[in-house]
């Protein structure tokens, strides 16, 4: 189907080819697939974010509270550190001497009986019992600490065995006036304490809780081994500091174990600080599910597209073909092959208009079989149908430029359109089909052609029948002239030149 347009010429109507379609469709699937990774990109980074703040936030509700008791036991061994300095507290009974001593002393159930031991490490005072037995530490870290530095503040033992326990021992210096040594106060924190602690916690078996001193030893972890308790990180060469700051967090295999964890450290200044840690397995769990259940319907929403693509696509260049199938039996001549009338109107106009823009000679051969009817009178249409055939032929070989346009005009007469050509090179383009065609006539009994030639520059106001007219009126010339011959307008007189 034509459509008019404004300047008069037809134009098809516009189509979706199937390439573009396959094209529109591949790089809408590209997009709609890049915006679901991004989303599902998104929603990994929302998970491991809530995870971050959980762990952060664990980290450091359990440093505070450690941190608190510590604190809490460390102001009693201070109490107990004042008190030894009293002068009359070797004077009074043993009872008393208690009293004064730890009478603001912490009790609690994992928290050990404080003692005190003179500077040669042995025991002189045991909250627990007015008769302690005797006992010797001058050979622990905690007694040789406190001898040797002045300055120790709190010193918080490794792990160990501590009156049938096992314990973290934490103890303070002992001076006089003169800053002397006059022993060591200690007490004690069961490992029943961390326990109870992280068994009030709800967590995943694999989740891992890690409280270090400073010097980054482990003092407790869950979950519990004897054979992690006690090492020091710090002696490990492919696990640096840097790696988890304070407050920070660290993503993949830990120093202890090599499950890929998500870890967070507490920010707190205590002498012990806390790392949380949850597996990465466990942090995207939910969203590998819901990443699977959204990769599924994407794919499956891909495949229908792509799927249905190439149907529409196949469906289309069916269409097409046929359209171009119909489109070419609309415009060609079915018995010579040339376009037809209703071609050749179109191509003209197109072609009149652009000459008219560019200011280029458009040149027009019309050719008529001379005698045909004769001929066909004579032989029969077969013959006549074959003669016009072969005329086509004749034509064809002689037009091959792409913008020619050879076309059956009606009946035996026959018009060939040459844009870009000047009347002397179109008349030899004329002479060539009419020598063509005599040479094909088999002893004179096939008939010859007459042509009438017109070339000419369009101007504005003039339209593309006179061209037409020119041409035909020197076509008329050329039988009137004797027929099998080719005969030039002299445009625009029109006058006839042989």
């Amino acid at each position: 189907m034509l459509f008019g347009r404004r300047d008069g010429t037809a134009r098809r109507p516009w189509r979706i080819s199937a390439k573009l379609l396959i094209i529109s469709s591949v790089v809408t699937v590209i997009g709609f697939s890049a915006i679901c990774v991004n989303v599902m990109l998104d929603m990994r980074r929302g998970e491991e974010a809530l995870a971050r703040q959980t762990l952060e936030n664990l980290a450091t509700t359990i440093e505070a509270d450690i941190g608190r008791n510590i604190e809490i036991y460390d102001l009693s061994l201070r109490a107990v550190a004042g008190n030894m300095l009293l002068p009359e507290i070797w004077t009074v009974s043993k009872p008393i001497r208690q009293l004064i001593l730890f009478d603001h002393a912490t009790t609690a159930r994992h928290f050990g009986a404080i003692q005190v031991f003179d500077s040669e490490g042995k025991l002189t005072i045991d909250a627990s019992t007015l008769d302690p037995l005797p006992e010797n530490r001058s050979d622990e870290d905690y007694f040789r600490v406190h001898r040797d530095n002045p300055n120790a503040g709190l010193f918080i033992s490794r792990p160990m065995l501590f009156r049938g326990a096992y314990a973290i021992v934490l103890s303070r210096r002992v001076s006089d006036q003169d800053g002397g040594f006059l022993g060591v106060v200690a007490g004690s924190i069961r490992y029943g304490y961390f326990h109870e602690l992280f068994e009030r916690l709800t967590l995943d078996p694999e989740d891992v809780i890690t409280v270090l001193k400073r010097d980054r030893t482990i003092m407790m972890r869950r979950p519990f081994d004897l054979d992690v308790i006690g090492r020091n990180l710090g002696q490990r060469p492919d696990w640096k500091a840097d790696n988890l700051k304070a407050g920070g967090t660290y993503s993949g295999q830990g120093p202890v174990d090599a499950t890929p964890r998500l870890y967070a450290r507490s920010s707190g200044s205590g002498p012990l600080f806390v790392v949380a840690g949850k597996p990465l397995t466990a942090v995207f769990a939910l969203w590998k599910t819901e990443a699977i259940r959204i990769g599924a319907v994407v794919l499956t929403l891909i495949l229908f597209v792509l799927g249905s693509t190439l149907v529409l696509a196949r469906e289309m260049r069916r269409r097409a073909e046929a359209e171009n199938k119909l489109e070419e039996m609309a415009t060609t001549d079915a018995l010579t092959g040339l376009r037809n009338r209703r071609k050749f109107d179109q191509v003209i106009d197109v072609e009149w208009r652009r000459a008219m823009r560019q200011q280029t000679p458009l040149a027009l051969l019309m050719i008529d079989a001379d005698h045909f009817k004769a001929y066909n009178d004579t032989y029969g249409h077969q013959a006549g149908d074959q003669v016009l055939v072969g005329i086509a032929i004749c034509i064809s070989d002689s037009v091959s430029r792409a913008g020619d346009c050879a076309a059956r005009y009606g009946g035996e007469e026959f018009a060939v359109l040459l844009p870009n050509v000047a009347a002397e090179d179109a008349f030899k383009v004329a002479e060539k089909i009419r020598t063509k065609v005599q040479g094909w006539s088999d002893d004179g009994a096939m008939s010859t052609v007459s042509c009438g030639v017109a070339s000419l520059i369009p101007t504005a106001g003039m339209d593309w029948s006179v061209l037409v007219t020119a041409a035909d009126k020197a076509l008329y010339a050329a039988k009137a002239g004797g027929r099998n011959q080719s005969v030039v307008a002299n445009l625009p007189k029109l006058s006839l030149v042989a």
